[in-house]
């Protein structure tokens, strides 16, 4: 099973990252499959004018952004929220692909500094996934006061509640690309 971690945020002092990289840990230490950190601030992407399939010749780390999604099973997107949005870097690389994102299951963590996890972001981050075809799984992680509660390494300080926030969580992901698997046979 191939997991993606796409990190949004391109902000420098970004504190989204750091649920990316407790994920990612997460992940490895449970043993639940391939991790794919998807790094929006590294690809440094300019704003893109078309959809990549009709870009008369799309530059290799494009390319390397589709492939990378393409080969995802599933998908955990962490973003943060900003100004009850997300941020624009993520917006863009979603309308940059379509064919990519429909069906692909999706499970939404979201960030903030203050004391809502995110909660406002959902809304319009859940419809532009849903107009395109994603599957967006039914957990959601929030994450209240982010600079608070993870490090800079990704570490929780309380580990065991993020861990058993996060098996519910990771299960609804597992269980949503077992449940696609199954269909696509």
């Amino acid at each position: 099973m191939n997991i993606v971690i796409l990190s949004a945020s391109v902000r420098q002092g970004r504190n989204s990252h750091r649920v990316a990289l407790y994920f990612q840990n997460y992940l490895k230490e449970n043993n639940l499959g391939t991790v794919d950190m998807v790094d929006l601030a590294e690809y440094n992407f300019p704003i893109f004018e078309e959809r990549l399939q009709y870009m008369p010749s799309p530059e290799q780390n494009v390319l390397d952004f589709q492939r990378r999604i393409n080969e995802a099973d599933g998908i955990l997107l962490i973003t943060p929220e900003y100004n009850g949005g997300y941020p624009s870097s993520l917006k863009n690389v979603i309308d940059l692909l379509y064919k990519e994102w429909q069906k692909k299951p999706i499970a939404l963590a979201t960030v903030s500094a203050g004391p809502f996890g995110g909660a406002q972001v959902t809304t319009s981050l859940v419809f532009s996934l849903w107009k395109i075809g994603a599957w967006v799984v039914p957990a959601m992680f929030p994450v209240p006061q982010v600079q608070n509660n993870y490090d800079e390494q990704g570490v929780p300080n309380d580990k065991a509640s993020a861990d058993k926030r996060a098996k519910k969580f990771i299960d609804e992901l597992i269980w949503c690309i077992t449940a696609k698997r199954k269909m696509e046979q």
